[in-house]
This record gives structure tokens, sequence and C-alpha cells, in this order.
């Protein structure tokens, strides 16, 4: 999958400084160094809204509407953080008038994917474990 690049290409509605939770930070950031590749995936409970991870922005986007993003973390600061549980700043992009109401969910659905994809390796990990032989 190539990134998604119209977050930069669109015209935003408006801007604003803020800062995204460091656990939600983090697990994206195993999340993509272990796809190693942008990850997309629906949000639950929002008809037509897929949510797009990258390194450089998470982006919800309306895949009836072409693609077309809603809202968008971007610009985030990871460099100049003290330690990993400290939030991290970053841009959130509006390009709706109601992707307000959007980002919450959005935030929660990368928990539950997150939760869901590390509960699929584990289960793949634990069913290549071969048993010793028990000497009798």
């Amino acid at each position: 999958m190539q990134p998604y690049t119209r977050h930069n290409e669109v015209p935003i509605l408006d801007r604003r400084a803020r800062n995204i939770e460091a656990e939600y930070f983090n697990r994206v950031q195993i999340a993509l160094k272990q796809a190693e590749a942008p990850i997309r995936f629906k949000i639950p409970g929002l008809n037509h809204l897929d949510l797009i991870l990258q390194q450089d922005a998470w982006i919800v986007v309306d895949r009836v509407l072409n693609d077309v993003p809603v809202a968008a973390w971007t610009d985030f600061q990871a460099k100049g953080r003290g330690a990993l549980h400290e939030p991290v700043p970053c841009e959130v992009r509006i390009y709706h008038f109601a992707a307000r109401m959007v980002l919450k969910p959005a935030l929660e659905a990368i928990e539950l994917y997150v939760k869901s994809s590390h509960s699929n390796e584990e289960n793949d990990a634990t069913s290549t474990i071969i048993p010793f032989k028990k000497e009798t």
C-alpha cells in the first residue's frame, strides 16, 4: 500500500496544536514497526470511515467519497520527549465540519486494532510451540 498523501493536498478547515496520549502514540509506533507498511482498518461504529496509520500522520478517511480526509493527526514531535509516558505534541487537522465527533472513536479504534492484532500474534506464537515428549 502506498503512503496516503491527500491530507497534505486537500484544504484544511481548522488546525490545532494538541497532545496525543503516550499510550496511543507508543502503540501505533510498535504496530507500524511490526507491519512495516501503512496500516488501514475500518473504524467500528462509523460507517464509511477508515483510519490510516503511517509514520507521519494518522488519517481518518471517508472510503465512500474516494478516501477524502475527514481528520488527521500530523506533525508528531516525539524526539523532544523525556520519557515514554509523556504525551506527544502534534497537530490535529480538521477537513470536515463534523470531524471533531470522530476523533475519540478513532483513537478507541486504534486501541481495539492494536489489542486484536497483538492477541492474534500471541495465538500464532502459541500454536507453533511443540511440547517436549515425556520419557516413560
